[in-house]
């Protein structure tokens, strides 16, 4: 009955309602409380115009009909979470007219196999504090200057070199005050002998370890990002910062994480971002028991943590620019098994 009741609410909502401004039109809510008051075909002409899209006809019809049912998940889930069923919300955003493998595959970047041969042979231990710390019950080095604006990767599965960079940036500022961005063009070109695939793919620990073996580098000004596999140019005079090792934590242990997250500063993680949810994720704590805390494949950024809610979570940089999720970030489940391995390979450079 509640839920009967809950649905004629939406209806009234809808058959009473005004119709949403343009500027509304990609927010979650908007969705939810008006699912027919933004006809769909006005929906579709605002999602082409805010993300440039020109399609041919043939692809035109396709994509059209991946947005509509994207569109039909977004607005089952956005009511749930209405009814307080679900921790999240989602939205359309550049991936809305993609399919989840298709989305998967260009953007997530990590490849698990070369991270194998890393644990094997470079990395060094975590090791906790002799005495006991009282660890803060929320942290957010955003607001401590250690982390550089949202970057966009784009067409290009290169997460795992703005994993990188932004776990370094934050080091180098640690140690010397100062915020220098970084170039992830510099790792993609240059890091390949090392087991990194440019565009391809790649895992963060080696190029920590490449970033070593190099002396450094280059700044984001210097060598900026192309989105695209290149010949390496890197060049020594350019250099913005540069790390001694890395360290990697316990494998599915969020406690170590948390302490190291608190005491040292954001650290590199890989993630299972295969999901729907996760492709269309707009707000609030990112709960997805589907999650494989095995199958990682995408690479980003801890620089934080806290509670919402209730609900503990892992504040996360990724790296898809400031129109996807919160502004560019995401709330993801902390203390709930290392749901989607979060804690599965988490690494930090060491300067």
């Amino acid at each position: 009955m509640m839920l009967a009741a809950s649905v004629l609410l939406v209806l009234v909502a809808v058959v009473h309602g005004a119709m949403v401004p343009m500027t509304n039109i990609l927010r979650p809510d908007t969705i939810l409380r008006f699912p027919n008051q933004v006809p769909f075909e006005k929906l579709w002409q605002d999602f082409k115009t805010v993300h440039e899209r020109n399609y041919g006809e043939t692809e035109e019809m396709q994509r059209k009909e991946v947005f509509r049912n994207n569109l039909k998940k977004i607005e089952m889930h956005n009511y749930l979470h209405s009814q307080g069923k679900s921790s999240y919300r989602m939205g359309i955003n550049q991936f809305a007219d993609m399919e989840v493998k298709e989305f998967a595959s260009v953007v997530n970047g990590f490849r698990m196999n070369n991270r194998t041969k890393v644990r094997d042979h470079l990395h060094s231990h975590y090791i906790s504090p002799a005495i006991p710390v009282s660890l803060p019950a929320e942290v957010d080095w955003r607001k401590e200057g250690y982390v550089t604006p949202i970057k966009d990767q784009g067409h290009c599965g290169s997460c795992w070199s703005f994993s990188t960079t932004g776990a370094l940036e934050g080091q180098h500022f640690r140690k010397t005050g100062k915020l220098v961005s970084l170039s992830e063009q510099n790792l993609i070109d240059c890091s390949t002998s090392y087991g990194n695939n440019g565009c391809n793919g790649g895992v963060m620990d080696y190029a920590f370890q490449y970033i070593k073996d190099n002396d450094g580098d280059d700044t984001e000004d210097s060598y900026p990002y192309e989105a695209a596999d290149g010949p390496c140019r890197f060049k020594k005079e350019y250099v913005g910062a540069t790390d001694t090792g890395y360290t990697d934590l316990p494998k599915g242990d969020e406690e170590k994480m948390k302490e190291a997250v608190a005491m040292v500063g954001p650290v590199s993680v890989a993630i299972d971002a295969s999901h729907t949810s996760f492709q269309m994720y707009q707000s609030g704590v990112y709960d997805e028991v589907e999650c494989d805390p095995e199958g990682l494949d995408h690479g980003v950024l801890v620089v934080g943590y806290g509670t919402e809610l209730g609900q503990d979570y892992w504040l996360v940089k990724n790296s898809w620019g400031t129109k996807w999720g919160d502004e560019g970030y995401i709330k993801m489940s902390r203390n709930k098994n290392n749901q989607c391995g979060i804690s599965s390979m988490a690494s930090y450079p060491l300067v």
